[in-house]
């Protein structure tokens, strides 16, 4: 999720539904300036859709919805929750393939083992209770079923303190582990690393690429930096098991 703030719009057509605002809450689709962090998110998602074919899924803390639609390309189901009722308005507009609910994370209005699997990224980081959250992500899921969670590495997102103001907690590996793992049985714990392109970038600039695009607004980036971001696409990234202490975002497939 990127800290860029700005008068940046989703495209909407729809007059009734709210245009959403870039304010580092969120990733946007459609926005040059925030695609790096965009198809980071994407990646994420496709790798969930490969784990959820056939299934019912809820994806919690759904946000502008393009998840819950990349999702809905291989599930039998999905429901997105979000608790700003603007966010879901739009989703719902934009994205037919899913269905959208207003929920309050922490107390999700839907019976025990009502999924197949609970995906929720870039979503623990922002709660006040992650512990309460885990908790209902068990509950309604079915026995079997899976949760798929992403969140941002502490270790490299925030190695001097939280520094995006909209985060609450963030995580190293054996802590989400750990957490996780008092109420599922954590399969899998991964993480999203730069792949080829911006790895070569990060050795030219001898330094971490996300350091660089928050090292001045986006509208001072000069050219080149502009376009590495606008051509950036879910190639450039890359999930893998093994150095989770340098990972971008961490990656836990749980089973309940």
């Amino acid at each position: 999720m990127g800290d860029i703030e700005g008068p940046f719009l989703a495209d909407d057509s729809g007059p009734s539904v709210r245009q959403l605002t870039i304010t580092g809450e969120r990733t946007l689709p459609g926005i040059p300036a925030e695609n790096y962090w965009f198809q980071r998110h994407v990646v994420a998602y496709r790798f969930a859709a490969g784990l959820v074919q056939g299934t019912q899924v809820l994806d919690a803390g759904c946000g502008e919805g393009y998840g819950a639609d990349l999702l809905a390309a291989s599930a039998a189901e999905v429901i997105g929750v979000d608790l700003d009722e603007g966010v879901v308005a739009h989703a719902g507009h934009r994205y037919p393939r899913a269905r959208f609910e207003k929920a309050d994370l922490l107390q999700l209005p839907f019976p025990d083992a009502s999924f197949d699997a609970v995906v929720t990224f870039q979503v623990i980081e922002h709660l006040s209770e992650p512990r309460a959250f885990i908790a209902e992500c068990a509950r309604v899921t079915r026995p079997g079923g899976r949760l798929i969670l992403s969140t941002p590495n502490r270790l490299t997102f925030s190695r001097d303190g939280v520094r995006n103001p909209f985060h609450t907690y963030e995580f190293t590996a054996e802590e989400l582990r750990a957490l996780i793992a008092a109420y599922m049985t954590v399969e899998n714990l991964a993480g999203t690393f730069h792949a080829r392109r911006i790895r070569a970038c990060e050795i030219l600039l001898r330094k971490p690429f996300p350091e660089r695009l928050l090292e001045q607004p986006a509208p001072e980036w000069p050219g080149w930096l502009r376009r590495i971001v606008e051509h950036t696409t879910e190639r450039d990234f890359a999930i893998r098991p093994a150095d989770l202490a340098r990972c971008l975002d961490l990656i836990a497939v749980a089973r309940r």
